[in-house]
């Protein structure tokens, strides 16, 4: 199952987007397949554009996102993270994102790292300056606030999805059940025709007997078995109406419930 086979990704968008301009930093959900399911929100030219322009960057950068797990720092001294996404005990994708300084960029520092990547060490420098400030504390907790709020809406969408596909496979079964329930109550009907012509036939055939006296003792025993059969089958009969009743009562309940 993938986040996007249920989830309203409009409103995640909504979501993200609000955090990001609350917060500054960039994120990006991606399904359990590793495919982006939302818009890539708040992303940085430092990051996008510069440290991703050469094979060494993007190296480094895919290295970061196989192995970072919770708020880490990034290869290049920003803090980004990368949290789970789990519905019913399962990890079905992650929320990641920052791409955000905890303090300062040190021009030295950033320099050296251009000059690593094979990148303008200035333009990279005077990148770094553009990109957003917040305390590691502030990081931290708004990841984590971040991660709790996407992990919220997606399992509140997969329970919305799952009890709409209950109530249709409820719906589904009641029709289903109404339906043997009308053609349990005709055969029941059935059985009181069938019951009512063998209490006729033992009648008869208990007169037939009497009138033939001593030849027909052996007419009698059958005409008593006849009668007896007529009885048992009067019971099981009215057995079936009973549950009958009470099944029918449950399945109009249901239906008034599901408000078919």
């Amino acid at each position: 199952m993938k986040i996007r086979d249920f989830c309203n990704l409009d409103g995640l968008n909504e979501v993200l987007r609000n955090w990001s301009e609350a917060t500054g930093m960039s994120n990006v959900v991606l399904d359990g397949d590793g495919k982006n399911i939302s818009d890539e929100i708040g992303k940085t030219d430092f990051c996008m554009k510069l440290t991703r322009s050469t094979e060494e960057g993007v190296r480094r950068c895919e290295k970061c996102n196989r192995e970072g797990k919770g708020v880490y720092y990034c290869h290049s001294g920003l803090m980004d993270f990368s949290i789970d996404i789990v519905v019913n005990g399962e990890v079905l994708g992650k929320v990641v994102g920052g791409q955000i300084l905890p303090h300062e960029p040190d021009e030295a520092q950033f320099k050296a790292y251009a000059r690593e990547l094979g990148v303008d060490p200035d333009a990279y420098y005077a990148a770094a300056k553009r990109v957003e400030v917040r305390s590691e504390t502030s990081i931290r907790a708004s990841a984590k606030l971040l991660g709790d709020t996407v992990n919220m809406y997606v399992n509140s969408q997969y329970m919305e999805y799952r009890n709409k596909y209950i109530i249709e496979a409820l719906n589904t079964n009641i029709d289903n059940a109404v339906s043997l329930l009308k053609e349990i109550n005709d055969k029941s009907r059935a059985l009181d025709k069938i019951e009512s012509k063998q209490r006729i036939l033992a009648l008869n055939a208990s007169i037939e007997a009497g009138r033939a006296g001593e030849a027909g003792k052996g007419f009698a025993v059958v005409a008593n078995e006849v009668g007896n059969l007529a009885v048992n089958s009067g019971e099981v009969n009215k057995s079936i109406k009973g549950a009958l009743e009470k099944l029918t009562s449950v399945m109009t309940q249901l239906e008034e419930a599901s408000g078919k």
